[in-house]
């Protein structure tokens, strides 16, 4: 039997560990060009041999530990279907508190600028002009090829108060100033054995490690940023658990003022901020 039901209990045995349903479920869905609702409603449906075949090679792919955001091609961030690809750092949970403490700081009643460095997919400037429609959010990323996917993202989200520059952080936003300016830059340290685990593996390297302690491109963006906030702008970064205190240093030693750190919900420091 090759049924729907059938085919996602052998996938899910196959995959293994306590996502492996789920995963199963994502990958014969987007095999089938389905939703995971559809499968649920049609559990005795039998795919052509070319689908189940499609089904196979997703998981063989899975199997080797490619990332399911990228055999998709999809991930959900902030409520938002984004495209992603192997150009561009597949859009993560705890990012979305570095979209919450942003929103808390970017007014719902007038203009602002907005800029969002190493933007990738574009998830975070997305998910801040979709809830801000009168922000102006200017999106910068030193690849083109995750520009590309960014703009691609905000054009079929219909999102259109938000515009794409390439540049390596600051060196994108030219004489402008923003009221707040947000990054995830990479911060995992180079050599870290984590990048050779799970779906770091797959990612781009420079979206994930820089420098000896992880901190060189929060260095650089710290010392650069306040030329391009306002007198009263706010910097926010995301950062690995255990970096919280060397940040707020980093901020600090730049002159930053009202500097903090906020704990995810799993009670970690995940993001600091600086007042210009």
């Amino acid at each position: 039997m090759s049924a729907v039901r059938q085919l996602l209990a052998a996938g899910a045995a196959r995959l293994g560990g306590e996502d492996a349903r789920f995963e199963a479920e994502l990958l014969l869905a987007h095999a089938l060009g389905r939703t995971r609702a559809w499968l649920f409603a049609w559990p005795e449906f039998e795919p052509d041999a070319e689908q189940r075949a499609g089904y196979q090679r997703l998981l063989d792919a899975r199997v080797r530990g490619e990332p399911i955001a990228y055999l998709t091609g999809r991930r959900e961030f902030w409520s938002l279907d984004l495209a992603v690809t192997p150009a561009v750092l597949i859009p993560r949970a705890e990012t979305e508190l570095l979209v919450e403490l942003a929103l808390a700081r970017i007014p719902n009643q007038r203009e602002v600028a907005v800029a969002d460095l190493g933007t990738g997919s574009g998830s975070i400037a997305l998910a801040l002009a979709s809830e801000r429609p009168l922000a102006r959010v200017l999106a910068t990323d030193a690849s083109a090829e995750a520009l590309a996917v960014a703009r691609d993202n905000a054009r079929r989200l219909g999102i259109a108060n938000v515009v794409f520059a390439q540049g390596d952080w600051c060196a994108a936003l030219g004489e402008a100033r923003f009221d707040l300016i947000v990054s995830n830059p990479p911060y995992i340290e180079v050599g870290d054995a984590h990048l050779a685990q799970g779906d770091l593996r797959f990612e781009p390297p420079a979206a994930l490690a820089s420098g000896a302690d992880g901190l060189d491109a929060i260095r650089r963006i710290a010392a650069e940023a306040r030329a391009h906030l306002q007198g009263d702008g706010w910097l926010l970064f995301e950062h690995g658990h255990t970096q919280g205190e060397a940040v707020r240093g980093v901020l600090l030693a730049n002159g930053y003022g009202r500097v903090s750190t906020e704990r995810d919900v799993e009670g970690r420091e995940r993001v600091s901020v600086g007042r210009a």
